[in-house]
């Protein structure tokens, strides 16, 4: 089982789009795929159409009152399931802070159900914290997506360098570019910028209404625009994040 983190320290950058059509994209590929819902907005959960069926169950699962496998429901589409956000996820660096090796808890909790799953991508909340930490532990790789603006990339490097002091390898962070809009000469000089770093896919997402309309629909691109150059763009970066991290 591989588990990957689709997380920024920023929010609005496309995290929960990007876990979406990623996780879609794998699930048709016939991979056995979850998308753990770590963010208490539930934007993951609402796209998939999907709520949580015990009160408080985010919380439940990190204080193990509640077994992560009973947690599981699946979605309309074939392979794919998802734990479901709630409010109460927004207590996860209390409970997280009153743990030993708290660090650890997100892989423990993974690890009970690594034989029934082959990918596993969170969609995390923006931020940086205790349960960030247990993320960045428990997960094999960390993807972020990244607007080609100065503050969107300030936030990669702020992650970059607390990698570094906190001796957290390097090694398992990725990017990519998201939200690109090629009307602005800003975004094509960053990128050009970043794409000698290797931590760069080479391929990136468009800023475009066809990702915008997933609320609309509450379903991945494919189902509904998969002729679209947004969908193109996911599945390219899909096959590239498959070939370097799967």
């Amino acid at each position: 089982m591989v588990t990957i983190a689709i997380y920024n320290l920023k929010g609005g950058v496309g995290k929960t789009a990007s876990a979406i059509n990623l996780a879609f994209l794998a699930a048709k590929e016939n991979y056995r795929t979850l998308i753990w819902d770590v963010d208490p907005q539930g934007s993951s959960s609402f796209y998939l159409g999907v709520k949580s069926t015990a009160k408080n169950e985010a919380k439940k699962i990190l204080i193990e009152e509640l077994d992560i496998a009973e947690a599981i429901q699946p979605t309309i589409y074939n392979n794919l399931s998802i734990i479901p956000a709630d409010l109460s996820a927004r207590h996860a660096d209390v409970l997280l802070s009153e743990m030993k090796q708290a660090r650890k808890k997100i892989a423990s909790l993974l690890s009970s159900i690594k034989k029934q799953f082959d990918i596993v991508l969170l969609d995390c909340p923006p931020g940086i914290s205790l349960l960030h930490d247990a993320i960045f532990y428990g997960a094999d790789w960390i993807i972020m997506p990244n607007i080609p603006t100065t503050l969107s990339i300030r936030s990669f490097e702020t992650i970059v360098h607390y990698y570094k002091e906190n001796n957290i390898d390097t090694d398992k962070l990725k990017c990519f570019f998201s939200m690109v809009d090629h009307r602005k000469n800003l975004h094509h000089e960053i990128m050009h910028e970043f794409y000698k770093d290797k931590l760069f896919f080479k391929h990136y997402i468009p800023y475009l209404s066809d990702i915008e309309k997933m609320g609309i629909h509450q379903a991945p691109l494919e189902t509904y625009a998969a002729n679209s150059y947004a969908a193109e763009c996911f599945r390219k970066l899909w096959k590239e994040i498959k070939k370097t991290c799967i």
